[in-house]
């Protein structure tokens, strides 16, 4: 035992994703030193993509850490640093947010006795402060005496059995990590990708930056399973190149070769369609407004991250952007989006005021369950 440190946590699902928690107290102050050790408890570098030697799934979903801290700030309660760890390689980005493990922030919070919070109609507002992207987000969740509600009656497509309903509320998502909500100041755009031509894209910065291709662009229907997209890979190749040059015309990176790991995120966006779920359910075409197919650390996303359901439903209510173009009708409530697993839905409140559109906020539904606590075990620093 004397080989390892040992460290308290706990483990979390959020949405479509799990995570290893960590208390911002129990870490190193020294930041720089926070990598060594979310790669070992999540069993990364594996070249054999399984993550066997720690907590990850093998998969970017399974693959997160998420550190939580009271904040100092007038407008939080807490501080959230979310960290992406690449299964395969020594890489830990912090370049992006993820939606699905924020709605798990304030339950944490709660649960953890960081925040002592009036409880208004049996719920709780938790003001979170994302250290990734520099916004706020709210989430609203019911209580049960000093712990976070987890029965409930919302299911989420992916996640099987229901549980007690999260709203996370994104305030101010718009220019997240670009600073503009049109990083290039256009619905549309061409994009030259070297060894495949030109592409048409939306680039949109709401939640996290994303590039969003419609997939006959691509030679795809755009319903395809993830498993299905993966097993090409000239199509992963291709979504690549798409994403490293999009970073560069948003404003992310220099060059192709100095994009960020987890951003921008690729979005194959296609109209509604009939499509079958990775659970064998059937969703007809009238009960989506558009389907999406997702990139996640270069692998086909098994749902939809939820940032980028959050930035697909704003793109939707943009003039002019792909995936306005690929709506049948202009839906008044929230887009329904399909996505692999099921449906999600994803609300964008937008304004419009001297020619400039502005994403007030975005918003949907998820559950989170607290797995397992107590200690996680890595290797000691070194001396």
């Amino acid at each position: 035992m004397a080989a390892q440190r040992r460290m308290r946590a706990v483990f979390m699902r959020g949405g479509t994703s799990k995570a290893i928690m960590f208390r911002r107290e129990d870490l190193p102050a020294d930041v720089a030193q926070w990598d060594p050790i979310f790669s070992a408890a999540l069993g990364s570098p594996d070249p054999f993509g399984r993550q066997l030697n720690g907590l990850g799934g093998g998969i970017s979903s399974l693959s997160k850490v998420c550190v939580i801290g009271r904040s100092d700030r007038p407008d939080a309660d807490v501080d959230f640093t979310f960290a992406q760890v690449a299964v395969d390689s020594a890489i830990v980005d912090y370049a992006s947010n993820c939606g699905n493990m924020s709605s798990a922030v304030g339950p944490f919070a709660v649960d953890e006795g960081m925040v002592n919070l009036p409880v208004e109609d049996g719920l709780v507002t938790v003001r979170i402060f994302n250290t990734n992207t520099q916004r706020v987000i709210l989430a609203r969740f019911a209580v049960e005496g000093s712990t976070a509600r987890v029965d409930g009656p919302l299911a989420i497509a992916g996640v099987a059995g229901t549980g007690a309903p999260i709203e996370v509320e994104f305030l101010s998502p718009g220019g997240s990590k670009t600073g503009r909500l049109l990083p290039t100041g256009n619905s549309a755009d061409v994009l030259p990708v070297e060894g495949f031509g030109m592409v048409d894209v939306s680039l949109v910065d709401a939640g996290n930056p994303c590039v969003f291709v419609p997939a006959s662009a691509l030679g795809v229907r755009g319903g395809e399973s993830p498993d299905e997209l993966e097993a090409r890979a000239d199509f992963l190749d291709v979504t690549e190149s798409i994403r490293r040059k999009a970073a560069v015309v948003m404003g992310l990176a220099t060059d192709a070769g100095s994009a960020p790991l987890s951003i921008p995120k690729v979005a194959i966006v296609a109209a509604s369609m009939e499509t079958t779920t990775l659970s064998g359910e059937t969703v007809p075409a009238k009960e989506v407004d558009v389907v999406v197919r997702m990139m996640s650390m270069g692998r086909p996303h098994r749902a939809v991250p939820v940032t980028g359901a959050l930035c697909l439903a704003a793109a939707c209510r943009i003039p002019g952007t792909i995936p306005g173009q690929l709506l049948s009708t202009a839906p008044n409530g929230p887009i329904r989006i399909g996505h692999p697993s099921g449906r999600v839905l994803a609300d964008a409140r937008m304004s419009y005021a001297d020619g400039i559109i502005t994403v007030d906020s975005a918003s949907l539904h998820r559950t989170a369950r607290r797995l397992f606590e107590g200690h996680v075990f890595v290797p000691q620093a070194p001396r």
